[in-house]
């Protein structure tokens, strides 16, 4: 190997007599390395401690700890730390010994500089390969993940159109129906007729329902863009409220106590409630699937600079370690097949980008979650709503 001059190489060299250490030390950074120096295997230990290193050169025969004992101690707990063991004449055996316990070579004494330069740019080098390798793997897996999760929306994407006829046929058969009893109530024959308008009012909910229905229906498909956005000034605290409203069912059957810190804020943004509302939806529909009967959901809301922030904490069964960087995948979940379709958070992330904001998930096995999504308050900079203020 070449050893490039103007660089310094993490490098630690370990032997209890002071004068052959230092000298070797000093003729080492002559020659491109800079090397921390140990009197002992337990000095070693204490550098390695404060920080790793990628080469040990390590003298096998010193008092208190040894060199072998120091060896399979370093390779316990720095696995990708390279020894080079240094032994006397008479000790070739302690080399041997050492190669067994995972140095990667040793070099008997008085040592050659040449033969040690040598040995050490092979270690850096091992190491280099090790490393390479590591990240192609690393890569490769997130390439065969990625390749998969577009598979996989490539599917979506196929089905999207089925899935939308699927859906928008009957809401619009019952859009039409509302439509032609609203037009019979409102006629002079029905006008005297008894709770008119509490009917009518009814019908009204359910257009609105249809609407919000079919909004959902292209957010889930990824079509918002193409229908644009609807901007209004909304009070999240008082869509919170209502997106609560609209899971009373389930959180009565689960007998689950849920509390609401607003924290004195007004909470406006100007943003599309449709949006916002899926959001809702999605979080406190996990949280109240997450928790058990007479469970517990935490919900806080402030305001941060520019941002508000709304937290939702369960304390149900929470999430593993190894699968908060997979949740918001598409299709990822741990609910039954029957239960969920694995789409539900990818949504939200896919809602939150789109608007600028963003969402972090805390979470403990046994103990609970904690969503904190973070909504700017000025979402819609365009000004204008692409749609009639609706009233939300």
């Amino acid at each position: 190997m070449k050893i490039n001059q103007e660089k310094t190489y993490p490098l630690i060299l370990v032997d209890d007599e002071d004068g052959f250490r230092m000298a070797v030390a000093r003729r080492l950074s002559k020659r491109g390395f800079d090397p921390a120096e140990a009197s002992s295997g337990q000095a070693c230990l204490e550098l390695l401690e404060q920080q790793p290193v990628s080469v040990v050169v390590l003298d096998v025969k010193m008092s208190g700890m040894d060199g072998i004992d120091t060896l399979k101690i370093i390779k316990q707990r720095y696995s990708k730390t390279q020894v080079i063991l240094l032994t006397g004449n008479a000790a070739v055996s302690d080399g041997i010994e050492g190669i067994k316990s995972g140095a990667f070579d040793y070099l008997t004494k008085p040592v050659d500089l040449d033969h040690l330069t040598s040995k050490i740019g092979q270690a850096l080098d091992l190491i280099r390969l090790a490393e390479e390798r590591e990240a192609e793997s690393v890569y490769r897996k997130k390439l065969e993940k990625k390749m998969v999760d577009t598979e996989r929306l490539i599917s979506l994407g196929t089905m999207s159109t089925g899935i939308a006829h699927e859906i928008n046929n009957p809401l619009a058969i019952i859009n039409e129906s509302a439509g032609f009893m609203k037009l019979l109530l409102t006629s002079a024959e029905l006008k005297n007729i008894p709770k008119r308008d509490a009917l009518l009012t009814g019908i009204t909910k359910i257009e609105k329902s249809v609407v919000r229905a079919r909004k959902i229906t292209h957010q889930l498909l990824g079509h918002v863009k193409k229908q644009g956005s609807v901007c209004l000034n909304i009070d999240i605290v008082q869509l919170v409220t209502d997106t609560l409203g609209l899971m009373k069912k389930e959180i009565t059957d689960k007998k689950i106590d849920v509390t609401w810190e607003t924290g004195g804020t007004s909470c406006m943004i100007w943003n599309d409630p449709y949006k916002i509302r899926q959001v809702l939806i999605n979080l406190l529909d996990n949280a109240v699937h997450a928790v058990k009967k007479k469970g517990r959901i935490k919900l806080s809301i402030e305001e941060v600079a520019n941002e508000i922030v709304l937290a939702i904490e369960d304390n149900g069964i929470g999430i593993p370690e190894e699968n908060l960087g997979k949740i918001f995948d598409p299709f990822f979940t741990s609910k039954a097949f029957d239960e969920g379709t694995g789409l539900g958070l990818f949504v939200v992330h896919k809602i939150l980008s789109s608007i600028n904001g963003g969402i972090d998930v805390k979470s403990i096995v046994g103990k609970g979650s904690r969503f904190e999504i973070r909504l700017p308050v000025a979402g819609c900079l365009s000004g204008k709503n692409s749609f009639p203020d609706t009233g939300e």
